[in-house]
């Protein structure tokens, strides 16, 4: 995700991801969906919590990422 120059190569996804911090969220991955809240943004990584343990996903594996809604 970062480049030999040490800037980051999806920046407006990195940029987006940080507006959700301390949010539930939704993140599909090229295996699978995961919900839980946004802890931290790096840039290699987003660490989400699930079930009250951390859990890294490499940014280079999301296909893409929303807030979770609850029903209503």
């Amino acid at each position: 995700m970062v480049t030999q120059g040490g800037s980051i190569s999806n920046p407006y996804l990195y940029e987006t991801l940080n507006m959700m911090i301390d949010q539930a969220i939704v993140v599909q991955t090229e295996e699978n969906i995961h919900q839980g809240i946004l802890i931290s943004v790096l840039p290699d990584d987003i660490v989400v919590e699930i079930s009250r343990e951390p859990f890294f996903i490499r940014m280079e594996e999301i296909v893409w990422a929303t807030l979770a809604t609850g029903k209503k």
